[in-house]
């Protein structure tokens, strides 16, 4: 649900207005880039690291670099306008219109998706998708279609998520999150060499990992480690650490949600100044 919407131009705008023209080259051919965050009581989580990186995945698309300034205000607006402290913004700069538009900049209050929580608690069945990465990947393009294809097939296989696992038996990614697995202490997460996103969120956790007792490697990793491993668990803005229960069916690292995902989800909480929910 939009609940605010902003425009770097022209600040808060109706919700409803129009805001895009259907010649933007970021509808007819994708050449948009976006990121997603969290806001938490009120406060974009991390704001500076997502404008840094959406900048990145403007660069990689041939895109005219966009205005943090301006976006930082936007952001700013649109989530005050949207009246909720714990919400979901959307960062969005596109193309312009076909045959050399202005680039368009805008920023997205939405409500956050139902059952986190309860996801968290229960964990993730994710499924295996293989995966021959393009050109754009480890870029936030609008060009997400393949991303969606994959969720889509892992739901119609009985899971939550899909794990985009290379034609070499890589572990690569999940569609819209960072995957990590652990071997006694070790948080293992596919590197950043491999066509993978740089994650907001893995970046904090590689920095709050040593404080709560684990050593973070980045690394190549066959699928059949991760399977074998103590403990896997996804991470992103918006659903956070979300443990992972099962793979294909086949159960990972014990009978539920492990020790360090909790660990890493208080540590995050208290990174963002908020509180775990009681």
């Amino acid at each position: 649900m939009l609940l605010a919407l902003a425009d770097i131009a022209h600040g808060v705008i109706d919700p409803a207005a129009p805001v895009l023209y259907a010649d933007d080259e970021g509808v007819l051919r994708g050449r948009a880039v976006f990121e997603t965050l969290r806001v938490y009581g009120g406060e974009p989580f991390r704001l500076d690291a997502h404008l840094e990186r959406l900048g990145a995945s403007a660069q990689r698309l041939r895109l005219p670099a966009p205005p943090t300034d301006e976006f930082s205000a936007a952001a700013v607006a649109a989530v005050r306008a949207g009246g909720q402290p714990d919400v979901t913004l959307r960062l969005l700069w596109t193309a312009g219109r076909e045959g050399g538009g202005v680039p368009h900049g805008l920023a997205l209050v939405s409500a956050l998706p139902p059952g986190l929580e309860e996801l968290r608690a229960r964990g993730l069945k994710v499924a295996v998708v293989r995966w021959a990465p393009g050109l754009l990947a480890g870029a936030k393009s609008t060009s997400y279609a393949e991303n969606i294809f994959a969720q889509h097939e892992a739901a119609e296989r009985g899971a939550d998520d899909a794990l985009l696992v290379s034609l070499d038996d890589t572990i690569l990614e999940a569609p819209t999150s960072n995957v990590w697995f652990r071997e006694r202490t070790r948080l293992l997460t596919p590197s950043l060499e491999l066509p993978v996103l740089a994650g907001v969120t893995r970046a904090t956790l590689c920095e709050l990992a040593p404080e709560l007792g684990y050593e973070v490697e980045e690394g190549t990793y066959p699928l059949e480690r991760l399977l074998q491993s103590n403990e896997v668990f996804l991470t992103s803005s918006v659903r956070e650490v979300a443990p992972v229960v099962a793979v294909d069916g086949r159960a990972v690292g014990g009978d539920g949600p492990g020790p360090a995902a909790a660990a890493l989800q208080r540590g995050l909480r208290a990174a963002a100044g908020y509180p775990e929910p009681s």
